[in-house]
């Protein structure tokens, strides 16, 4: 018991460690009561195990701060945490999707922290509405008569049958019903908007007469296609084109929806992607067609519904409306992406998701070779062998295409490659990549020119044994937003901690 009294009496006082030189930078950039609280939990931490008897000893005045400086270093971490995605999957759900443009982001900032024209009419001095912030150049754009933006494209999907077919049955091949990430089921959301699943033809077998078979006038409020975007049924398999839908519902005075969900605005099937595009489905006749702002398009987490005035506007109108609204950060950053397909040819070079789909195999190759150099330089203990690897676009779009890439091989002996993912993982910026048997994968794909740096930097965390819970200085210099800039090679792992997840 005397022992006991001994380590207690050696405890600081809270008052004096607050007053330790080592909260300086704390105090500059977190709230004092955090602090506080922090060093009055530490303290009573050491107490309690004192009276427990699980402390022999006292610890000195370094390893108690040492110990609240990491702890307050830990809850100064963001929960939303910039990476740098060395994967390889261009529309990583997990990683955020997709990266927006410059002019994006730039577009984001101009209204983020300042008043703006919401809602708002500079002619008139009245009111506005927020629907036609984007809407006059997604019209340019697409050619569609009118358009609106929601949340995301399970929203629109929602907001399109509770306005067009509540009540009413939407026909639906069974081939298309769809499950995306998150369990979203095509099915289900028909349940929750008030619409009726009305399901035709087989699973790999539909034709136009079940359409026109399934009709009941006055009970059949639409018919839906929904491209599957995240999956392909191959062999034995009919489906019924768009152009046929669309002549069997205007033939019979119904809606045609078509929800694509990628968002494709520009044919790259010379860059291997043989994707429908958003202007295909108006010219086949879609009456109304829904997708995602952060697939394909390359821009924020939206959902994009256009077409017909009279549908729109029946949208617009409707409560769900209000629900699913977007902010003044979203519509601005869809503004500006979509004012970047005016031209078609720049928007490959200028929107980050198209430009690393299109990178051709031997930039890549040229680019991994300038990354291996550098971390060469700054990391000579480690081993390092250029590759050929197999990309994909992720984000539940384009399951079928592989597209050609380049990475770097990256081990050392006495360092599993998976624990080297895990220490890369824990660096000051964290590098996420993939493990291809023995050996981690920094795929250049995903990784821009201006990221090389703290690349470089995440390995120098692991050479130099920086703490591993990011407390180590890191340089900025080269650590602003760049927009330079998957299948998977047998073995190779994304997330090899994680279990399930969409890519």
């Amino acid at each position: 018991m005397g022992d006991r009294h001994v380590l207690l009496r050696g405890l600081p006082k809270v008052d004096e460690v607050l007053q330790d030189k080592r909260l300086v930078l704390f105090y500059e950039t977190m709230p004092r009561p955090l602090i506080v609280e922090t060093v009055r939990n530490a303290v009573g931490d050491l107490r309690t195990a004192i009276l427990e008897g699980t402390a022999d000893r006292v610890l000195t005045q370094d390893e108690i701060m040492d110990r609240i400086t990491a702890i307050l270093t830990e809850k100064k971490k963001k929960s939303l945490r910039r990476v740098l995605n060395a994967t390889g999957v261009v529309l990583h759900t997990n990683l955020g999707r997709a990266r927006l443009s410059r002019e994006a982001s730039q577009a984001v900032m101009d209204v983020m922290d300042t008043y703006c024209t919401l809602e708002y009419d500079l002619k008139s001095g009245t009111r506005g509405s927020r629907h036609l912030i984007v809407e006059d150049i997604v019209k340019k754009v697409t050619g569609a008569e009118a358009a609106m933006a929601v949340n995301n494209n399970a929203a629109a999907t929602m907001l399109v049958l509770a306005a067009l077919a509540r009540g009413k049955e939407v026909v639906v091949s069974r081939g298309e019903l769809v499950e995306v990430g998150g369990s979203f089921r095509i099915p289900d959301v028909m349940g929750e908007s008030g619409a009726i699943l009305r399901e035709v033809g087989a699973t790999n077998k539909t034709r136009i007469s079940d359409y026109r078979n399934a009709y009941e006038e006055g009970v059949t409020g639409c018919f839906m296609k929904v491209h599957t975007s995240n999956y392909r049924i191959v062999g034995f398999t009919e489906d019924v084109g768009l152009k046929q839908m669309s002549a069997l519902g205007k033939e019979l005075g119904l809606p045609v929806i078509y929800d694509m969900g990628s968002g494709l605005m520009t044919d790259l099937r010379w860059y291997g992607l043989d994707e429908p595009t958003v202007t295909d489905a108006l010219k086949d006749g879609a009456d109304v067609v829904l997708f995602s702002g952060d697939k394909l398009l390359g821009g924020p987490q939206a959902g994009i519904i256009i077409g017909k005035k009279e549908y729109i506007d029946r949208m617009k109108k409707h409560p769900l409306a209000r629900a699913f609204r977007v902010d003044k950060m979203t519509l601005a950053a869809l503004e500006a992406t979509f004012a970047q397909y005016i031209d078609r040819e720049a928007s490959v070079k200028e929107i980050p998701v198209l430009k690393m789909i299109c990178a051709r195999p031997h930039e890549l190759k040229e680019r991994a070779g300038r990354l291996a150099d550098m971390l060469k330089a700054a990391c000579p203990d480690f081993h390092y062998e250029i590759e050929s690897c197999t990309d994909q676009v992720g984000g539940g779009s384009a399951p079928t295409c592989e597209l050609e890439g380049y990475g770097i091989g990256v081990w050392k002996e006495e360092l599993p490659a998976q624990k080297l993912e895990r220490k890369l993982r824990k660096a000051p910026v964290p590098l996420i990549v993939r493990v291809n048997h023995d050996r981690v994968l920094v795929d250049v794909r995903t990784l821009a020119d201006e990221e090389f740096p703290l690349a470089v930097e995440a390995f120098l965390s692991v050479a130099e044994g920086a703490p591993a819970d990011g407390t180590g200085t890191l340089s900025h210099e080269a650590g602003t937003l760049s927009h330079e800039a998957g299948t998977l090679p047998h073995g190779a792992e994304i997330f090899p901690h994680m279990k399930g997840g969409e890519i």
